[in-house]
């Protein structure tokens, strides 16, 4: 599935109206929604660590997986609520990382860098 036809078709389970203010409960639901998600997909990596050595298994990574789809989820909304098609997000950090990744910068500290 390519990008943007995800983001349109994800649009459809968005209980809100698409406002572009950054005040709109919308909006604030939907980035609320970000960290409650990645949340819940580094507390099953974190329970994969504590509890079972780090092994992840056929059952982890599924679930680990809708955690992940959660998360794609609640960005394209961030996205369409900016107005951004998530193919330009997805091309635009891939941009960003082959540029660090040119200049010898993956490590280090600062979005500039």
């Amino acid at each position: 599935m390519e990008f943007d036809d995800y983001q349109k078709r994800a649009a459809k389970y968005d209980l809100f109206e698409v406002v572009s203010d950054c005040r709109e409960v919308g909006f604030i639901e939907k980035v609320l929604g970000l960290t409650g998600e990645a949340g819940e997909t580094a507390d099953k990596i974190k329970k994969v660590l504590r509890d079972k050595d780090g092994v992840i298994s056929d059952e982890d990574r599924e679930s680990i997986a809708k955690e992940l789809g959660d998360v794609l989820w609640y960005i394209a909304a961030i996205a369409r609520y900016l107005g951004v098609e998530l193919s330009e997000v997805a091309k635009g950090n891939i941009d960003k990382l082959e540029s660090r990744y040119q200049r010898d910068k993956l490590h280090g500290a600062g979005d500039e860098r």
